[in-house]
């Protein structure tokens, strides 16, 4: 199979810099790795795909031979195993500060945060402003998020030396292997704090409940998420907070199912309305609206009211409404009615002795004489 090129791979320009490179492998190695995607062979083959062209892109020597030779000079071909000298941690620090930022900063980001908020179908339709409340972790505003006591700052972990990781590195047959576990001694802070702040304990966060503001647009589905950046909970020691993500929840609706832009609902006919043809009031999410129904309609037969669905998230055109048709038999039937049916069965004629007569037979023998 032909080996895809490495600057595709990543997503970037031939021209890019190495801080671009580094940046697009990043993003993409937070997206395909295997621990995100259980399961998941395609996003496997991509994660280590990726893996590959980074170690010849981010290398600036690698990098200048691929330039100019291709998959030839960058090392062997795809599904061949590793050429001499090969590494295959030799990126494996730029992977870990893909899930956990650079080594030297102390602190990890805040994690993010799911908040579930039901609205209903008409909400839905025209957008809305809502106020939603949330507990999260904030940095404690005496310590100022560094868990330590004031005039006492946090020292670097002496274990790691402030990265937060500690690597253990064997030798064997098949290369050098590197493996990677967050400090015991700091909890993978890079800090350590000695003199704890007695407001928060130590811990750098403190819980508070806040009233947060979220925009929601028109056209929005059951299960989108809404993203309010840096409005989630503190990262540890000073870092970058999380976001919050809003999870639309679209109550059922009493007369309403919605299929992607298309609203759907049931329109009631009787036996008589739908032979001789009426024009009726179908309920839509603008006000009741008149359908036209041909004479002869019959039981499940489909209407579409164009424009009186739902929009496209952001508020663009309208999908339609599908009217479906159903006929209703009356439960009870007087004597007249009964042989005003009778006459009209009969009306029909032999060809519609077997199926015609049958039909109103069996309806008139199923509701009675008595009405």
């Amino acid at each position: 199979m032909e080996k895809r090129d490495y600057y595709e791979l990543l997503g970037v320009p031939r021209d890019a810099s190495q801080d671009d490179i580094k940046k697009a492998f990043r993003e993409l190695a937070r997206r395909h790795h295997p621990d995100v995607n259980p399961g998941n062979p395609a996003a496997e083959e991509q994660f280590k795909a990726i893996n590959e062209a980074y170690e010849v892109l981010g290398d600036p020597e690698k990098r200048r031979r691929y330039d100019r030779f291709g998959h030839a000079a960058a090392g062997a071909r795809e599904g061949a195993g590793p050429g001499p000298g090969f590494d295959p941690f030799s990126g494996f620090g730029d992977l870990f500060e893909a899930f956990f930022g650079e080594g030297s900063t102390p602190g990890r980001r805040g994690r993010d945060h799911a908040y579930e908020f039901p609205i209903d179908l008409e909400q839905a339709l025209t957008g809305a402003e809502a106020e939603i409340e949330v507990d999260r972790e904030e940095n404690c505003p005496v310590c100022g998020g560094s868990g330590a006591r004031i005039g006492s700052p946090p020292r670097k972990c002496p274990r790691c030396g402030g990265r937060g990781r500690v690597e253990t590195v064997r030798n064997t047959l098949l290369g050098r292997f590197v493996s990677l576990q967050a400090c015991e001694r700091c909890r993978g802070e890079g800090t350590i704090v000695e003199d704890p702040c007695p407001d928060c304990r130590g811990n750098g966060r403190v819980t508070r409940r806040r009233k947060l503001r979220v925009r929601i647009p028109p056209g929005v589905e059951d299960g989108d998420r809404l993203r309010l950046a840096g409005e989630g909970p503190a990262g540890s020691r000073g870092a970058p907070p999380g976001d919050v993500y809003v999870v639309i929840r679209i109550r059922p609706h009493s007369v309403f199912s919605r299929r992607g832009r298309d609203l759907h609902c049931e329109a009631q006919l009787d036996m008589t309305a739908a032979a001789l043809g009426a024009e009726i009031a179908v309920p839509t999410l603008d006000g009741e609206v008149k359908l036209t129904v041909p004479p002869g309609t019959q039981p499940g037969a489909n209407f579409r009211l164009r424009g009186k669905g739902m929009p496209a998230r952001g508020g663009s055109a309208r999908g339609d409404l599908q009217v479906r048709v159903s006929i209703v038999v009356p439960r009870r039937l007087n004597a007249r009615q009964r042989q005003l049916l009778e006459e009209f069965a009969r009306s029909l004629g032999d060809d519609h002795r077997g199926a015609g007569r049958g039909i109103f037979r069996r309806v008139v023998d199923a509701f009675g004489p008595d009405g």
